[in-house]
């Protein structure tokens, strides 16, 4: 029988390798960083609005920050204004 292999079994030899994490949290670890980079600019901004919002910031805070992080995303978006922000996550 043929063993199956995953998509990227690669980095996650790599990781058994070269870090103490086993297999299985290895394979987690890839699919969680794989499911980040996947993440849309509107879903990042939503999940960054509600987790700065549950530390406590207020919008106006909130906004800016956001905005400062987007151009650093793996792949940025084109720059989205402070309306279009807010429009994102109140429609």
């Amino acid at each position: 029988m043929l063993e199956r292999r995953m998509p990227h079994d690669d980095l996650v030899d790599h990781l058994v390798r070269s870090t103490p994490l086993q297999r299985g949290e290895a394979a987690r670890v890839v699919l969680d960083v794989l499911a980040y980079f996947d993440e849309t600019a509107e879903e990042f901004v939503r999940r960054r609005h509600r987790e700065l919002q549950s530390g406590g910031l207020a919008n106006a805070e909130i906004f800016e920050r956001i905005a400062a992080e987007l151009p650093h995303r793996a792949v940025a978006p084109p720059p989205l204004s402070l309306r279009q922000l807010r429009r994102i996550v109140y429609g």
